[in-house]
């Protein structure tokens, strides 16, 4: 018989009854009946009929977790599932301390790059420098490995008094050296600086609410004291939260005994209230109080607590807006869930938790809608309805309803000047720039022994500027004339900041910074007039 061949549409009839037997065989295959699991749920019974009738053996775990996120992405943007790998890294940063081996470091085209090393810690101890590039860990290669940040930690960070062995690239130094490292408790401060912007205004910048923040708060205030302090500059900038617990203790210092800080209230959490249990230590200075969006949670409520106590002065941009308190709940393999249980709300009444519609991706980015409207440089274009006007004791009004409100508004300032350098440094350019010329240089930048030494003998040259300015045309960030000596000013100060950061860490980095930051110099013109 001559072959011939099929017509597509026969074809295609042969592949729709293959599918509709397939069906039927698979109605005929396996016991059906209705499954009944006391005491189970929908889901339960969805995981029967996968464990028995799959085509191949399920990982119960994966599911169980993919699962487990899915509820909790269900619910609200802050309530979620730990799992057993993430535990440790979303909570050590929290508890004050962590076992590792005491290093900070950036991957620099794909190599472990140490940036410093931390005083008395493990590394320190065996002769690890800043710049060393870690290349194997113990048996390990990690250079050029495409390595995550996480990737790295895990490797680093085990059980204190374990061991890993590093070796590392030194600049100058042929061959690899070879480190035997023993871990130890590697703690974790939640101030970034306290210091003297002069000789009357102390400064203090706070990182996140953990478990030691009240204990640091309180030390860091004795020190500033005991070198004349008599006014506040406590800045909140970019902190978003931690412990309701270290906010309150906060609050505490700068209230009266029995002042309201902040009550809570869920469905199933009755109103609890929080307030000053005991004279503050800075219950009578003059202090402002810097916020900005990413000001979050804990910093919204000691922001909130002293603005309605009319205590202080408010200054900076809008902050995030988080009014939810989460508990963390631990489940049966040492994995948890964080799961919002209540509201804050400030001693007005104000509930500062902005408007969720359901819609996670355009709640986690509302901040660039602060951008695109306009309001992060023009504060005029900011409105709250009436029924989020809440009134202070002394009569000054402030608003619910998404974030604190500061009292003194600094926006940012849209200069087309300034578009050139905003690029620069938005792209990550500068701080790329500072920490390549650090490496380079080290052994020269060494000699200055303290940052006050730098502060006063280092200069940005402009041959620095013009390597600046090549590595930006390679990137594709192009400027007018006027654009670039704009630039060259303000790197002046910026570029040399992020240069002591990389040989003082924070305690370079801010004093060298503060003449250019907009809303602290802001706040000590506040402080001068009071």
């Amino acid at each position: 018989m001559e072959n011939k061949k099929l017509s597509p549409l026969f074809t295609v009839l042969l592949l729709m009854i293959g599918i509709c037997m397939g069906l039927y065989i698979n109605k005929g295959v396996g016991n059906h009946q209705k499954v009944s699991i006391e005491g189970g749920s929908k889901f339960d019974e969805v995981m029967w009929y996968v464990d028995n009738d799959y085509v191949d053996v399920p990982d119960h775990q994966q599911l169980q977790d993919e699962a487990i996120a899915a509820l909790m992405e269900g619910l609200d943007p802050h309530s979620a599932y730990v799992s057993l790998d993430e535990f440790n890294d979303m909570n050590d940063p929290l508890l004050g301390s962590f076992d590792g081996i005491g290093v900070q470091f950036r991957m620099e085209e794909d190599t472990i790059a140490i940036v410093s090393v931390i005083k008395g810690g493990p590394s320190e101890k065996v002769g690890l420098l800043a710049g060393d590039r870690i290349v194997y860990v113990d048996d390990t290669l990690v250079a050029g490995q495409k390595l995550t940040n996480d990737d790295v930690m895990r490797k680093l960070k085990g059980p204190k008094n374990t061991k890993v062995r590093v070796k590392v690239l030194r600049r100058g130094v042929e061959g690899m050296l070879d480190y035997t490292i023993t871990r130890d408790a590697i703690p974790t401060y939640s101030i970034a600086i306290a210091y003297m912007l002069d000789d009357h205004t102390g400064y203090i910048k706070l990182s996140k609410f953990s478990a030691t923040t009240a204990e640091e708060f309180r030390k860091a205030l004795k020190q500033l004291s005991s070198q004349g302090m008599t006014q506040l500059v406590f800045d909140l900038r970019g902190n978003t939260g931690g412990f309701l617990s270290a906010a309150v203790d906060i609050a505490d210092e700068f209230l009266p005994k029995g002042s309201m800080i902040v009550y809570t209230e869920g469905r199933n959490r009755p109103r609890q209230y929080m307030k000053a249990r005991r004279r503050g230590m800075v219950e009578d200075l003059p202090v402002v109080v810097l916020i900005d969006g990413e000001s979050a949670s804990a910093s919204e409520i000691v922001a909130g607590a002293l603005q309605d106590n009319d205590r202080g002065t408010i200054i900076g941009r809008r902050s995030y807006g988080k009014g939810l308190v989460q508990e963390q709940i631990m489940l049966s393999d040492n994995s948890a869930i964080r799961l919002t249980v209540a509201r804050y709300y400030t001693p007005t009444g104000r509930c500062i938790q902005k408007p969720f519609d359901g819609d996670r991706e355009k709640y986690l980015f509302e901040a660039y809608e602060r951008y695109e409207t306009g309001e992060v440089f023009h504060p005029d274009s900011i409105h709250f309805a009436d029924s989020l006007k809440y009134t202070t004791p002394k009569g000054k009004t402030v608003y619910g309803g998404g974030g604190i409100m500061p009292d003194i508004y600094v926006p940012l300032v849209d200069d087309t000047l300034e578009y050139y350098f905003n690029r620069i440094a938005n792209r990550g350019l500068l701080y790329q720039y500072a920490f390549d010329y650090t490496d380079k240089h080290r052994p020269q930048l060494n000699r200055y022994k303290t940052v006050d030494a730098f502060a006063q003998g280092f200069v940005v040259t402009d041959t620095m500027f013009d390597e600046l300015v090549k590595m930006a045309d390679e990137k594709g960030i192009h400027g007018t004339d006027e654009q670039k000596a704009v630039a060259r000013r303000e790197c002046d100060i910026l570029l040399k900041a992020y240069i002591a950061r990389d040989l003082y860490d924070d305690e370079g980095f801010y004093p060298i910074y503060a003449p250019m930051d907009e809303v602290l110099q802001r706040a000590l013109e506040v402080l001068q007039s009071q």
